[in-house]
């Protein structure tokens, strides 16, 4: 079952996954550009940038900036490798053999990285959290960490993943019982 597809869905589908892989890789690069640029601007290296409001949150605890721009970096790479496993399922399935032990083990990695990527946020938005109420704008204007009903959506997500993973895994195996009684 080796027949190629010329599918719309999964024209797309490989499409999407190439651009916000890209999109990933561009955005890790600009964020690692920045983490240098926080620490000069920590030490005062850099005279003029960030003029009079030079930067409140890098004057209030420039550990922090760099290990928020540490985890943007790692939550991209992350993406970067996620959206590549995702593409690489859309190419055996659009090849028209998508049940097969390789497909289950990427299933089971982009759950863990789609894990990753949320702890990881969860980090950020803490470290966020206390920057700002280092600088002093958290109490005034209603700044508090948004933990919502809907940040449940990613918890499914993995859920589903895992589950894939799984599927993916007894298909495998299915058809290679399958091809042993033929």
């Amino acid at each position: 079952m080796t027949e190629s597809s010329n599918d719309a869905l999964l024209l797309s589908g490989k499409l999407l996954a190439k651009l916000l892989q890209g999109a990933s890789a561009l955005a890790g690069g600009i964020v690692l550009f920045f983490i240098p640029v926080v620490v000069l601007l920590s030490h005062d290296m850099l005279p003029g940038l960030g003029g009079a409001n030079k930067g409140g949150v890098i004057e209030a605890s420039p550990v922090s900036a760099v290990a928020i721009l540490i985890l943007f970096s790692l939550i991209l790479a992350a993406l970067f490798q996620f959206f590549g496993k995702l593409r690489a399922i859309i190419v055996s399935a659009g090849e028209g053999d998508p049940f097969t032990p390789e497909n289950a083990k990427r299933l089971n990695v982009m759950a863990w990285l789609f894990l990753g990527v949320k702890i990881l946020a969860v980090i950020v938005g803490g470290l966020r959290f206390y920057v700002v109420h280092l600088v002093g704008k958290g109490a005034d204007n209603g700044n508090v960490p948004d933990f919502s009903i809907y940040e449940l959506d990613a918890v499914l997500i993995v859920i589903v993943l895992f589950i894939l993973a799984r599927i993916f895994r007894h298909g495998a195996a299915m058809r290679a019982d399958l091809k042993g009684t033929v």
